[in-house]
């Protein structure tokens, strides 16, 4: 493993360089102040007719129409939605200047293709390994969020060091950013969504509730006990891994979670993650996904309307609603 550090990082490379973001979105604003408050040259990519606009001036941040703001660009960071990222840089390609940087936030469009940058642009990758608004408080708070850097395409020589300029001037250099490949990143990502984080945990959670309520136990009890209480055992994972766990949970509930846990998450579930990951691998799920958005997604409504209209979330809705202390 190589982590890099801001002792590795030469900012200087940047000095007086416009950086560009197109998009303004969750990473895209927290990207942009955080580069502005280290001192960047920030310059925002957006449509006048859009509702980021007005939000970016009021931010303080430079903002013009996409193919205007890639002009004058060192680097130009393609911070929008994977299925966005195709058709945007085909509307801006021809105003990026020679020997410019393209740069993202994750690999997708790169990695299967959607973009083919042009031959004279460097093409990097800085991952920060968390959502924009911890990126942004992370900074605020004089710390950083960890950062994977990665280089597709290197052009001009520079690609490395422009791309830990960058990760430095968002805070992520004070984490540490860990060198990758874009296929490394964009796979394991989409494996970590499908699997664990969100495809994973949201079953597991939604059939404990389905087991607990087919059962005769009340829906509000059967919520708090798979959803409400998730988030004090991920808090404690994530300060100190299964150790800390452990440590703070019963002595019960660590011997249910050993004895237990393999009978849930079992060899068909393992035989299952390896098929997830090979559709990844080869390029099933973003052939899959493409196409579900050339077709209007019709398919993704539908998942999506039975996910919000399944019953946990009535009743999680109503419990939350008397828990004055919850950020909506």
């Amino acid at each position: 493993m190589k982590m890099y550090s801001e002792a590795d990082v030469d900012a200087t490379c940047l000095t007086d360089r416009q950086v560009t973001i197109l998009g303004y979105g969750s990473q895209g604003r927290a990207h942009a102040l955080n580069l502005k408050d280290s001192g960047f040259n920030v310059v925002m990519g957006l449509r006048r007719d859009g509702a980021s606009w007005a939000q970016a001036e009021a931010d303080g941040l430079t903002v013009m129409e996409p193919g205007e703001a890639v002009k004058n660009a060192a680097i130009v960071a393609f911070l929008t939605p994977d299925m966005v990222q195709k058709s945007l840089y085909g509307a801006v390609v021809d105003n990026i200047p020679e020997g410019a940087t393209l740069l993202f936030a994750h690999g997708f469009a790169v990695h299967f293709k959607q973009i083919e940058p042009r031959s004279d642009l460097d093409v990097v990758l800085i991952a920060p390994k968390g959502p924009g608004g911890l990126v942004r408080r992370q900074y605020e708070e004089g710390h950083g969020v960890p950062c994977l850097v990665a280089v597709h395409q290197d052009a001009t020589g520079n690609a490395l060091k422009l791309a830990l300029a960058y990760a430095s001037g968002i805070g992520g250099a004070r984490a540490g950013v860990i060198e990758t490949t874009f296929a490394e990143e964009t796979e394991t990502d989409l494996f970590g969504e499908q699997a664990v984080l969100c495809g994973g945990a949201t079953e597991l959670i939604v059939a404990g509730f389905e087991t607990l309520v087919e059962a005769g136990y009340q829906p509000e009890v059967a919520y708090y006990e798979v959803m409400h209480e998730l988030k004090l055992i991920v808090d404690l994972l994530h300060e100190g891994g299964l150790r800390k766990m452990h440590k703070f949970i019963s002595d019960t509930a660590a011997y249910g979670d050993m004895v237990s846990g393999p009978r849930v998450v079992d060899e068909n579930s393992r035989k299952q993650m390896k098929a997830v990951l090979e559709d990844i691998q080869d390029g099933t799920f973003a052939r899959n996904w493409i196409a579900e958005n050339e077709a209007g997604m019709p398919e993704f409504r539908r998942l999506m309307k039975a996910d919000l209209e399944h019953p946990i979330e009535k009743v999680g809705a109503e419990l939350r609603g008397r828990m004055d202390w919850l950020e909506e």
